[in-house]
């Protein structure tokens, strides 16, 4: 079956794709979703979905970045399919999206963050030619 792949623009293709969101980020709530897109947006933040069907099946939040340890980079923020509709080839399509885009923007690389539990996504990153390279650590802050 085929399917698109689109960059969501408009608020409702932004709010078509919080179903998948909400997946992988049980925290967000669905009446601040659309702000918060747009908010992260300021910082070239932007969202590629794979459509099938009329309905989104999997997501990509990404950014271009420039860091001292990289030099610019596309960074993924959040990737992600709906559950049931895995191994069908969107996240894979997406990540090879993104990687040309990355390419035609004269990045150096495509880097991500992933829960160390998501063992199949690890599977994905690795075929497609990721290589585990650091460790990310974080502290929450009570504000």
């Amino acid at each position: 079956m085929t399917f698109d792949i689109f960059t969501a623009a408009t608020d409702a293709e932004i709010q078509a794709c919080f179903p998948v969101f909400s997946e992988l980020r049980p925290h967000l709530k669905q009446e601040q979703f659309l702000a918060q897109v747009r908010r992260q947006q300021l910082q070239s933040y932007q969202i590629l979905a794979v459509r099938q069907q009329g309905a989104v099946k999997s997501v990509a939040g990404f950014r271009l970045a420039e860091f001292l340890a990289w030099g610019k980079i596309l960074y993924i923020d959040d990737l992600a399919t709906l559950s049931g509709e895995t191994s069908q080839g969107f996240a894979g399509a997406l990540l090879d999206w993104l990687i040309a885009h990355a390419k035609a923007h004269d990045c150096r690389g495509v880097h991500l963050d992933s829960g160390h539990q998501r063992f199949t996504a690890h599977r994905l990153y690795l075929n497609k030619g990721f290589q585990l390279s650091s460790h990310h650590f974080s502290l929450t802050l009570n504000i």
